[in-house]
């Protein structure tokens, strides 16, 4: 990509972390991290990602790991580690009240977690992606990418989701090999 092209995709990703930031959050509290990936860290995290699936048996993190290798940047968001719940005491996480939310680690992310913050979580990535979208910039939402970033230490949360980007002539994304 040349190099005119390429700070356009930079900015284009600055752009979508602006829209997580901005993003409404239950009660107005942002507990959602922010972090991009790119040049030499992201072919780290696409070869963590690729084995990762074949150390574990899991499927499609090779092909992922592709996507994430050919792409331009990868947005990483976080349910930060301080996260709280907004105390509604709603049970849709299980639990009777908010103060019994304890999320243990699992074998890729932590749960259980905090249904309203798992939605800041969604709307965040909807706004990121909707922002790629306007500028035409391709993109797909990855919780593979997400999950090998959480191994490797990229980046701190309770779960991780990337969202990577490309500009090609042709959607990278999609019309892959399942």
């Amino acid at each position: 990509m040349d190099t005119e092209l390429n700070e356009v995709v930079q900015r284009i990703v600055e752009y979508m972390a602006l829209s997580v930031k901005t993003a409404p959050k239950a009660r107005g509290i942002d507990f959602v991290g922010v972090k991009i990936v790119k040049g030499d860290e992201l072919k780290k995290l696409a070869e963590a990602m690729i084995e990762y699936g074949k150390k574990n048996n899991k499927a499609n993190y090779d092909r992922d790991g592709k996507n994430v290798m050919d792409s331009d940047a990868v947005l990483l968001l976080s349910l930060r580690m301080d996260t709280q719940p907004p105390g509604l005491n709603c049970g849709a996480c299980g639990k009777e009240r908010c103060a019994d939310l304890d999320p243990k680690e699992g074998q890729e992310f932590m749960g259980p977690l905090c249904a309203w913050r798992l939605l800041d979580l969604g709307v965040a990535l909807g706004s990121a992606v909707k922002t790629a979208s306007n500028f035409n910039l391709d993109n797909r939402i990855m919780y593979r990418a997400g999950a090998a970033a959480r191994k490797m230490g990229f980046m701190e949360g309770q779960i991780i989701v990337g969202i990577p980007v490309s500009a090609r002539g042709k959607n990278i994304y999609f019309d892959r090999q399942l």
